[in-house]
């Protein structure tokens, strides 16, 4: 998913070209404002954690573009594309290196786990919207 701060920003174009020069295949792609309900269901895991409220306030703050990839070994492909949360400590040339602005608002949001991404998937997308 590219950030409110990266489409705010212009730089959706530019984290979709990577994405697929990195050899992902998007699935799926819509560009959407979260409400901060919705915010705060997707990130319910977090719910008891002091930077939830913050979260769902930045995630509400304007559009976002959540994307279903493919590709084999995707989720840790795309982690090492995206880089670390803190983008100085990401590698030169990862998404976050080149296009976050800070942890908070760090660019982009990868799934941590197969399961992890068919739950944040189904969340987004419908069987339907799947290409």
């Amino acid at each position: 998913m590219i950030k409110p701060d990266a489409v705010g920003a212009g730089n959706t174009g530019a984290i979709i070209k990577m994405i697929e020069e990195a050899g992902f295949r998007i699935i799926a792609m819509k560009k959407m404002h979260l409400t901060r309900e919705r915010a705060g269901q997707f990130y319910a895991i977090h719910k008891e954690r002091p930077f939830f409220n913050d979260l769902c306030t930045y995630m509400s703050s304007g559009p976002i573009v959540p994307m279903i990839l493919e590709k084999e070994n995707a989720v840790e492909s795309f982690r090492k594309l995206i880089g670390a949360t803190d983008p100085q400590k990401a590698e030169p040339g990862t998404i976050r290196n080149l296009f976050a602005k800070s942890i908070e608002a760090n660019a982009i949001h990868g799934s941590d786990s197969d399961a992890n991404a068919e739950i944040e998937s189904n969340f987004f997308f419908s069987k339907l919207e799947q290409f």
